[in-house]
């Protein structure tokens, strides 16, 4: 298999205190990954060092073919721009409609053509179960529907990788099901999909592999 995530003997800190010590991931396309733990056990700092935004304090850690220890920062975009990012708080621009959301990061990242850019967005609103909802501002959606957008605005690219960091916490149970569910599907297009999350009893309805934070260390659930 060629790994797009493989950690070795990694150590994860934040501000100077350690997170995580000894993890080892190997993880491949198509494979959909749960993160548990208790808060602060790790989870999100986790996730943080594979799109970059915490260093990696010791070991070997590759991602897309990425060294994160060599990584620049100049070169973090580069990285960023074939990952896809779901934020448990949403992160929308609540000054711009949904199709204005939308466009505002496929130009942020190169996208010129105006149809192509038409296309594309109408193509990612379709595959969440949105594409009536274009010209509705954030404020005008429900909390599962904003949450929606954002799965649509983190697979605009097409990225290889998608992290999700509880995308259900805010959501109802049946909402945060059927996000659970369109991010499943995902996984099974060949995307390796990440997400952290308190609800085990997701587990149960959506099998993956279950990774869990606890006492400094990442243990692979059986």
């Amino acid at each position: 298999m060629d790994y797009l995530v493989r950690y070795k003997d990694v150590r994860v800190s934040q501000e100077y205190e350690t997170v995580l010590r000894g993890v080892n991931l190997e993880l491949g396309k198509g494979m959909f990954v749960y993160l548990i733990g208790k808060v602060g056990a790790g989870k999100s700092s986790l996730l943080k060092t594979i799109y970059g935004e915490l260093d990696i304090a010791d070991g070997e850690a590759e991602v897309l073919g990425f060294d994160l220890r060599k990584l620049k920062q100049k070169h973090v975009p580069k990285l960023r721009r074939r990952l896809g990012i779901v934020f448990q708080d949403f992160q929308l621009l609540t000054d711009r409609s949904v199709y204005d959301n939308l466009k505002f990061v496929l130009k942020a990242t190169g996208w010129n053509n105006q149809k192509e850019i038409e296309n594309r967005i109408f193509a990612v609103l379709k595959l969440v179960g949105m594409a009536d909802k274009g010209n509705k501002l954030p404020n005008e959606l429900s909390g599962g529907e904003q949450q929606r957008v954002v799965i649509a605005r983190a697979v605009l690219n097409s990225p290889d990788i998608i992290l999700a960091d509880e995308p259900t916490g805010n959501l109802d149970t049946e909402t945060g099901r059927a996000i659970t569910k369109l991010l499943h599907d995902l996984s099974d297009t060949g995307s390796l999909v990440i997400m952290t999350t308190h609800n085990l009893q997701l587990l149960r309805e959506f099998p993956g592999v279950v990774y869990r934070c606890e006492d400094q260390k990442l243990v692979k659930e059986e």
